[in-house]
């Protein structure tokens, strides 16, 4: 089975997504060139940012998809949620239990949902 490690999102400016994402997630920008941008997120992971505008073979698009954050409970739920509401992230659902734990809903500049969510308590 090949190794993922690499998540990839198509975007209206590469630059603008990547500083947006890298003050969001607190991570360096790993490499920079014009459309298309990388950050490491974890475990070998690398979040790429590429302009839609040089997607081969086109898409067209930007903001069709969905990363989804585990925390460890509520409470850090809430907590991120308080604090990306307090950055000015636009909030589509807010903290609400659901049958696989607490989540809230919030998007990117390109309107990709970004999930936080915690499994329901033990």
């Amino acid at each position: 089975m090949p190794n993922f490690n690499f998540l990839l999102l198509h975007v209206e400016d590469a630059a603008a997504s990547a500083t947006f994402y890298s003050s969001l997630l607190d991570t360096p920008i790993l490499d920079q060139r014009p459309g298309f941008t990388m950050l490491p997120l974890r475990d070998g992971v690398t979040l790429g940012l590429w302009g839609k505008e040089t997607v081969e073979p086109a898409s067209g698009q930007s903001g069709a998809s969905e990363i989804a954050f585990a925390v460890a409970d509520k409470a850090a739920v809430e907590a991120t949620h308080a604090d990306w509401a307090g950055r000015g992230l636009r909030i589509l659902q807010p903290p609400t239990a659901m049958n696989f734990g607490t989540t809230f809903v919030a998007s990117d500049p390109d309107g990709h949902r970004l999930r936080v969510f915690a499994p329901p308590a033990a």
